[in-house]
């Protein structure tokens, strides 16, 4: 079965702030397969006048056209706060614009707002482990990539404050062993608990960590 991309974008990938950069590479990839990515790059043409020629009118008539289509797709693909903020903007760059000032690379927003979810960030029972613990640590990467560098102790804190009662006996290992590894290591670690888990159940599951020191 054919996916169509944009609807792919709209479910898996819709903007809410924070995951920003990600949008933008999801919507480039799916305005190229469009061919209508310049909208978001050229410079906005000046209407012609009255008295221009017919393919000057005719290129400005497909830009007016593009530019409708990216900014329908811009809207549609983000959470209805955002709708709400941009929809009477009069063009797709106008709103891209706005967008990199409020979730840009280096924009205090953006921190705020990746701070905010990583802080909150609660894994449910019976979640995927793999998928919610390498969520975390995007986050983590995003805030190192805007400055925001956080004690290691405190990110594997955060990460283990977020996980479900039944990976307490995991904790409790963790902690008394004083195991280090790098945070990959910590999601193998969480994946193959989880996996015992799921094989032998919760309480047959021999929680033991190995205590040597990552090289």
């Amino acid at each position: 079965m054919t996916h169509n991309p944009f609807n792919i974008l709209i479910e898996k990938n819709a903007l809410t702030g924070p995951n920003y950069v990600d949008w933008l590479r999801n919507l480039r990839i799916v305005l190229n397969l469009a061919r209508i990515r310049y909208i978001l790059e050229a410079n906005i043409p000046t209407e012609p006048p009255p008295e221009a020629s017919k393919e000057e009118q005719d290129v400005y008539l497909k830009w007016l056209e593009d530019d409708l289509r990216v900014r329908s797709y811009m809207l549609a693909s983000m959470s209805s706060d955002l709708q709400s903020s941009h929809e009477k903007m009069s063009d797709a760059r106008s709103v891209l614009l706005h967008l990199q000032e409020l979730y840009g690379e280096h924009s205090r927003t953006a921190r705020y707002e990746i701070s905010r979810e990583l802080f909150r960030a609660k894994m449910s029972e019976g979640g995927e482990v793999g998928e919610h613990v390498l969520k975390m640590i995007s986050m983590i990467e995003r805030l190192e990539a805007l400055d925001f560098s956080m004690d290691y102790n405190l990110q594997v804190d955060l990460i283990l404050q977020s996980l479900p009662d039944s990976f307490s006996q995991f904790i409790v290992n963790f902690n008394m062993n004083e195991i280090e590894c790098t945070l990959a290591g910590l999601l193998n670690k969480l994946v193959s608990t989880q996996s015992q888990m799921k094989t032998k159940g919760k309480d047959a599951v021999a929680l033991t960590i190995s205590t040597s020191r990552p090289s």
